[in-house]
C-alpha cells in the first residue's frame, strides 16, 4: 500500500483509508466479528488510515474499534484512527450541532474512552454550528492539540472559504466531503483551497454509496437502510437510470482487469496527491480489490476515458435530500 502525507503535519499514512460508518448499522446490519475482520485485513494490506465518529451506530463504530485494539494492541501504533464530534440531539430528540468547546471537550473524551486510545491522530468537528465563529472553534480544536489529546484537527463538509479562516488561527491538517465520479462538487473550489493549504481532501462515499460498485443496491436493499430511502439517487426512477448510467463504468472496469469500486478508488487516488479516499465496506474481499486497484496509475488519456464514460452531470438527483442537507456548508 502507498502511502500519502495527512494534513501539515509530515504523517505517513495509507493512500487508501476505511469509512468505519459501516461498522455501524447505517446501511444494514453489521456486527464486531465483520468489523474486526476488516480491521485484520486492514493490518494484512497495510491499510493504517481509519475513520470514524461518535455519531456511527452512537458510538458502537467507536467501541468496536476499540475492542479490536484491546486484543489487538500493537494495532494501537499502527493505525491513524481520526474520529469526529458535534451532532447531537435536543431534548424533544431532534439533532443539531454543538460546537462549543464544552462539548466537543466531553466528545473527544468520550471517543478516546470507547477507542481505548488516549491520543487520536485526526479529530472533526462534523457539521459546523453556525452560531459560533470557525476562528473560535478552531481555537478550541488547537486547544486539543496542546494538550497531546490529537495530532491534527479538522472539519466536515465545510466550504473553502470557512476552511481559509480557520487556517489563519491554525494549521487544518484535513477537510472530508464526499468526492466521486458520481458527486464532484468539491472540484469547484475546495479541492483547490485545500492543496493551497497543504490541508489533505478525505473523501467519503468515493464508490457513490454503492452506484460506482459492481452490486450497486437495488431497490429492493435500499428498503433496508434509511438514509437512502430519503436520498434522491436511491428513490426511484433515479435508482433505476443511475444503474443505467454507470452499466459503461462497470464495463470499462472489466477491461481494466479492475472491479468498477476499485476503479472509482484508482480513478481518485490519480487526481491529485492529497485525495484520501475512505470507503466503507464489510466484505474483505471488496477491501482487497480497492487496495489492489491502488497501484494504479493512469494516463491523462486513461482519465478522460473514464471521466468520458462517467461525465460531469450524469447523476440522477441530488447527493442529499433537503433534510440531509442541513448541516454541510453550500458554496458557488
Amino acid at each position: 500500500m502507498k502511502d500519502r502525507i495527512l494534513g501539515q503535519s509530515g504523517t505517513k499514512i495509507s493512500a487508501l483509508g476505511i469509512g468505519a460508518m459501516s461498522f455501524s448499522d447505517f446501511y444494514g446490519k453489521s456486527s464486531t466479528e465483520i468489523s474486526h475482520s476488516i480491521l485484520s485485513a486492514s493490518l494484512d494490506l497495510d491499510i493504517t488510515h481509519i475513520d470514524t465518529a461518535d455519531i456511527y451506530g452512537m458510538g458502537s463504530s467507536e467501541e468496536r474499534i476499540g475492542s479490536f485494539l484491546k486484543r489487538n494492541p500493537s494495532a494501537k501504533n499502527i493505525f491513524k484512527i481520526a474520529s469526529k464530534g458535534s451532532i447531537t440531539k435536543s431534548s424533544d430528540g431532534k439533532p443539531f450541532f454543538d460546537n462549543s468547546k464544552k462539548y466537543l471537550e466531553s466528545a473527544l473524551n468520550a471517543s478516546l474512552k470507547r477507542l481505548g486510545v488516549e491520543n487520536l491522530e485526526l479529530y472533526y468537528v462534523h457539521r459546523r454550528d453556525t452560531s459560533i465563529p470557525i476562528e473560535e472553534v478552531t481555537d478550541t480544536l488547537s486547544g486539543f492539540v496542546k494538550q497531546g489529546k490529537i495530532n491534527q484537527f479538522g472539519y466536515s463538509e465545510i466550504a473553502p472559504t470557512s476552511l481559509e479562516r480557520a487556517n489563519k488561527i491554525y494549521p487544518v491538517g484535513a477537510v472530508q466531503s464526499e468526492y466521486s465520479l458520481s458527486t464532484r462538487y468539491p472540484e469547484l473550489g475546495l479541492l483547490q483551497k485545500t492543496k493551497s493549504l497543504k490541508t489533505s481532501f478525505v473523501a467519503f462515499s468515493p464508490v457513490g454509496r454503492s452506484l460506482l460498485t459492481d452490486k450497486p443496491h437495488t431497490e429492493e436493499k435500499v428498503k433496508e437502510m434509511q438514509f437512502l430511502q430519503q436520498n434522491p439517487r436511491f428513490i426511484e426512477p433515479n435508482l433505476s437510470k443511475n444503474i443505467e448510467a454507470t452499466h459503461a463504468f462497470r464495463t470499462l472496469a472489466s477491461d481494466w482487469s479492475l472491479t468498477a469500486g476499485g476503479l472509482a478508488i484508482a480513478w481518485l487516488l490519480n487526481k491529485d496527491s492529497h485525495i484520501l479516499p475512505i470507503p466503507g465496506t464489510r466484505s474483505v474481499q471488496y477491501l482487497k480489490d480497492m487496495a489492489r486497484a491502488c497501484e494504479k496509475n493512469f494516463s491523462e488519456n486513461e482519465m478522460k476515458e473514464i471521466e468520458s464514460v462517467l461525465p460531469l452531470g450524469w447523476a440522477f438527483g441530488d447527493r442529499y435530500s433537503v433534510n440531509q442537507w442541513v448541516g454541510p456548508e453550500k458554496y458557488c
